[in-house]
């Protein structure tokens, strides 16, 4: 505690935010997966923090990163959809940062700031790089697996492993002294289309992962049917599991990156003043319920439950919260943690406490919020009829 406070005082706290795309919490051995391989995860669940019940405000990217990034709803400001991004005038955990003197890095996927707030908002922006070139498992677009977004393996790394190779270069260069950093990770992984470089492809077979969740629920809303229909996933069932097992690669794989950062931290000047948020802006079916991807009103707990792990210098190891949190939680938690001072109304709540030890609250309520534009909505499924 004594440590944790000096670190605010002179604010030196250093921040990262590793945050994986469509990544859901259960897909991850510290989150109690019987399968999955995610050490480099776990390691950081073993140092820090783990929220067992962390909620997203919204299961499609631009929403739900406006939504931790402010501490709002999406309805608050009507961030309801993909283009809708933060304006200049809106505040964000970056542009705080920013004007408290920190060095905002920014790697990766955006889905977040306009154009126009980009410069209020970081310091060093780095080059978008290309993803991978994939191919589909099924070319022939009469193959009832053509939609599934299931490809075959791909050759060479990931953007975001460059991503990650550029973040370990510059933590590696940091020194006490130099002006604390916050650095976003943006990644892109494992969002689909579903595929990785061996070995982490054939990592896992579809006749060992846990059995999916059934496809028939009473009263399956809508678009459960209107996503079956368009891609064809009724006509092949059999891939479903194919799904889930490159998927659980796809996470694997994140996991390989991501111990790339921690490894670099580990040996760097910034190893003893960094705090580090692992999470994901929403989760993805993977073949459960018979679906992929998600839905921007789908509000089970595949999409909405995401990992949330905290590992901050001072803070108690392997402490495990029960209680539920929101995500968009970790924008007041940074500003606590930098002694930034927040100069707007929003609604996440200060961890900080649970990061030293405390259990959450027991009578807390999470919300999540769906809803899109519904002429977008028809005018994508209406040949269905």
């Amino acid at each position: 505690l004594v440590l944790l406070f000096l670190f605010k005082k002179f604010k030196i706290m250093n921040i990262i935010y590793f945050n994986p795309d469509e990544l859901r919490a259960d897909t991850l051995g510290c989150y109690g997966h019987p399968l999955v391989k995610t050490p480099n995860i776990d390691r950081l669940a073993a140092r820090g923090t783990l929220f067992e019940k962390c909620f997203v405000q919204h299961t499609v990217c631009s929403p739900s990163r406006c939504s931790f990034m402010t501490g709002w709803y999406p309805h608050t400001r009507g961030h309801r959809s993909l283009w809708h991004l933060l304006q200049p005038d809106e505040p964000n955990t970056l542009k705080y940062l920013k004007q408290n003197g920190y060095q905002v890095h920014y790697l990766g996927k955006n889905d977040l700031l306009s154009n126009e707030a980009v410069d209020d908002c970081i310091d060093v922006l780095y080059p978008q790089m290309p993803n991978w070139s994939h191919e589909r498992r099924y070319d022939d677009p009469a193959h009832p697996g053509f939609m599934s977004m299931l490809c075959k393996p791909v050759e060479g790394e990931h953007a975001d492993y460059h991503r990650v190779q550029a973040a370990v270069e510059f933590i590696r260069g940091w020194r006490a002294g130099d002006k604390p950093f916050m650095l976003f990770l943006g990644q892109v992984l494992p969002h689909c289309p579903y595929t990785a470089p061996e070995p982490w492809y054939s990592m896992y077979s579809p006749e060992n992962i846990p059995p999916l969740l059934a496809e028939s629920i009473e009263n399956a809303p809508s678009f459960h049917r209107w996503i079956k229909e368009y891609r064809r996933l009724n006509e092949c069932r059999d891939e479903l599991e194919q799904i889930m097992a490159v998927y659980l690669g796809m996470v694997s794989y994140v996991d390989h990156m991501f111990g790339m950062l921690l490894d670099a931290l580990d040996e760097s000047a910034a190893a003893d003043n960094t705090t580090v948020f692992f999470f994901s802006d929403h989760g993805d079916w993977a073949g459960d319920r018979g679906l992929i991807e998600k839905w921007p009103s789908a509000l089970d707990d595949r999409l909405v439950h995401v990992p949330l792990i905290i590992a901050a210098p001072g803070g108690k190891a392997g402490h495990r919260v029960a209680e539920p949190v929101e995500l968009f939680d970790i924008a007041p938690t940074v500003a606590a943690l930098t002694d930034t001072p927040l100069r707007h109304s929003q609604y996440g709540h200060d961890l900080t406490s649970q990061l030293n030890g405390e259990p959450g609250d027991p009578d807390r309520a999470v919300f999540a919020e769906g809803g899109y534009d519904q002429n977008t909505d028809i005018a994508c499924f209406e040949h269905i009829g």
